[in-house]
């Protein structure tokens, strides 16, 4: 297990946990969403390659609609 930190929360994942899985494990959905690892955006089709490092920074920016 390593622990990560996603939107300033610290969680435990496993060390071959990807993008897809991360979102599952924090109930977000991945339609309408950007991440960031450590200030860098990924783009939609590394989501099933790229894993985590201990001690990552990782932001989910989720759309919204509205004026």
């Amino acid at each position: 297990m390593i622990t990560v930190r996603v939107n300033e929360v610290s969680i435990e994942i496993e060390e071959t946990t990807n993008i897809h899985q991360l979102l599952n494990k924090v109930n977000s959905s991945t339609q309408g969403v950007a991440l960031a690892i450590n200030n860098t955006i990924v783009g939609k089709d590394g989501w099933d390659t790229q894993l985590f490092q201990a001690n990552d920074n990782i932001l989910i920016i989720k759309a919204t609609q509205g004026g």
